[in-house]
C-alpha cells in the first residue's frame, strides 16, 4: 500500500484534527499548534533500534541558530536509530526561507558513501503536485479546463471513462483504480510510442483498458494510474511533451538542476541506493526498478534542496496565480457533498483556521514527505532511501524543534 492511500482514510472532523502524513493527531489544545505536532509522533509505536546512525555532510550555512540545529540533529538522528534507517535528508521552511539542509546516515550503506544534501532521492507519490501545478497553470492559459473530459484529449480510451473530468483525477474521484484494489487491464488497441518509451501516453497501455471501482465523484478513492492520466493529457493538451514543459514552466526557473526523471540508475551521479525490509525484518538492498513511466504519478526525484526549493515555491504561490492556488487548496466534497480532505493535488486539511498542505511518497526504494503551513511560514520535506520508513516521525521531531525556537522568541 502506499503511503499516499494510507493518509486519508478516515473520517476527519476538519476543525479538530490535525493530519501529518499517515496520521491523524487530535491537539489537546486548538491554540497550540505547533506543540500538537509534537504530540503527533508518541501516537505510533517505534521500531526497535539497531545501531547508531550519524549525521552526514551539514550544509555550508545555516540561518538556524546552533540550538535549534543541534536540536534538528538529535531529533532526526535518534528517529533514524529507532526506524533502523540507512539513510535520509532535511530540508527545513521557516520564516519563508529555507533555512536549514542536512543529510544523515549513508546513500550507500556498503561504500559508507554519506547520504548528503546532494545524494538524490525519489519523490514517489510527492510527483503529483507536479503535474497538478503543471494542470493550474494549463488551465490559466486556457489550454485546457477542469471541467474538460478525459476523452476529449484521450479518445483512444473506452468509452466508460466518458465522465471523468480534468477536476476528477486531480482530486482522486475519477473511480480509476490503483494498482492493487480492482482489475487491472491493459488498453487495447495500444497506443503507438511517440515520444520515446516514457512517454506518458505510451504508459496508458498498461492500464487503460481497466473498469472503474466508482462512478466519476462518487467517492474519493486514490489512484497512481489516475495521475499518469492526467500526465498524458496534460501533454495532449499542450501539444508538447510533458518534460519540457516541466522543465520550462518549474524547473528551470527555480534552479533545481537536480530533478529528473527515475530512470535506471546506471551513470547518475549522486543517486542514493534504495533499502526495504525482509521477510525476517532485515534491511536489503530493494530492487532496482524505473518509475518513469509513471511521470506525475510517481516518477520524479532530485536532491532534498531542491525538494525545498519546491516546497517553498508552491508555499509561496510563485508557480500559480491566486486563484489557482486557493482552488487547489481547497477540499474538494464528492458530488453527494460528502467532504474529503483532497485538494487538487494536495492533501488539505485547517486547525482553528490554519491551513496545512501536504503530500507524502512510498515507492519500494524510497520514502518521502512535504508539509507546510502557509501562514506561518514554515515547512519541512524528507527525502529517504529505505521503504520501511515513516517519514512523518522525521518531519514531527523537526517542527517539534521549531516549536521550542518559536516558543522561545
Amino acid at each position: 500500500m502506499k503511503t499516499g492511500d494510507m493518509l486519508h482514510r478516515s473520517n476527519l472532523t476538519l476543525d479538530k484534527t490535525m493530519p501529518v502524513g499517515n496520521f491523524i493527531f487530535r491537539p489537546v489544545s486548538l491554540g497550540s499548534f505547533f506543540h500538537a505536532m509534537v504530540l503527533l509522533a508518541w501516537m505510533c509505536c517505534l521500531p526497535d533500534s539497531q545501531g547508531e546512525v550519524q549525521a552526514q555532510l551539514p550544509m555550508p550555512a545555516s540561518s538556524l541558530d546552533v540550538e535549534t540545529a543541534s536540536g534538528i540533529d538529535q531529533g532526526v538522528n535518534l528517529e533514524m536509530k529507532k526506524q533502523n534507517l540507512v539513510g535520509a535528508a532535511v530540508g527545513v521552511i521557516d520564516d519563508g526561507k529555507i533555512v536549514y539542509l542536512k543529510g544523515y546516515g549513508f546513500s550507500n550503506r556498503s561504500s559508507q558513501k554519506p547520504f548528503s544534501i546532494q545524494t538524490i532521492a525519489n519523490w514517489a507519490s510527492n510527483s503529483k503536485p507536479v503535474v497538478a501545478l503543471l494542470t493550474m497553470r494549463m488551465v490559466e492559459k486556457r489550454i485546457l479546463r477542469l471541467e474538460d473530459r478525459l476523452r476529449k484529449f484521450l479518445p483512444e480510451l473506452p468509452p466508460q471513462l466518458d465522465a471523468v473530468t480534468i477536476r476528477h483525477l486531480l482530486c482522486h474521484q475519477s473511480g480509476f483504480p490503483h494498482y492493487s484494489n480492482g482489475k487491472i487491464l491493459p488498453l487495447h488497441p495500444p497506443i503507438r510510442l511517440h515520444y520515446g518509451k516514457n512517454d506518458p501516453v505510451f504508459s496508458i497501455n498498461r492500464f487503460g483498458g481497466s473498469p472503474l471501482i466508482k462512478d466519476p465523484g462518487e467517492a474519493y478513492s486514490y489512484s497512481s494510474y489516475a495521475y499518469v492520466l492526467l500526465s498524458a493529457t496534460v501533454q495532449r493538451a499542450a501539444k508538447e511533451p510533458l518534460w519540457k514543459l516541466i522543465q520550462r514552466e518549474f524547473t528551470n526557473p527555480l534552479q533545481m538542476t537536480s530533478f529528473r526523471m527515475d530512470t535506471q540508475t546506471t551513470d547518475q551521479e549522486n543517486w542514493a541506493t534504495g533499502y526495504t525490509r525482509t521477510a525476517e525484518k532485515n534491511v536489503a538492498i530493494a530492487p532496482e526498478y524505473s518509475n518513469a513511466w509513471k511521470h506525475g504519478a510517481g516518477g520524479y526525484k532530485s536532491n532534498i534542496q531542491d525538494f525545498a526549493k519546491w516546497t517553498l515555491a508552491i508555499m509561496q504561490s510563485n508557480l500559480i496565480t491566486k486563484k489557482s492556488r486557493q482552488l487547489m487548496w481547497t477540499p474538494q466534497p464528492t458530488r453527494s457533498g460528502k467532504p474529503t480532505r483532497m485538494g487538487l493535488g494536495v492533501f488539505v486539511t485547517r486547525v482553528n483556521g490554519i491551513l496545512q498542505v501536504s503530500h507524502n511518497g512510498s515507492q519500494t526504494e524510497a520514502r518521502s514527505q512535504m508539509v507546510f503551513y502557509p501562514t506561518q511560514k514554515k515547512g519541512v520535506v524528507v527525502l529517504t532511501n529505505c521503504s520501511y520508513t515513516n517519514p512523518n516521525k522525521i518531519a514531527t521531531t523537526v517542527l517539534e524543534t521549531l516549536s521550542k525556537r518559536s516558543a522561545g522568541k
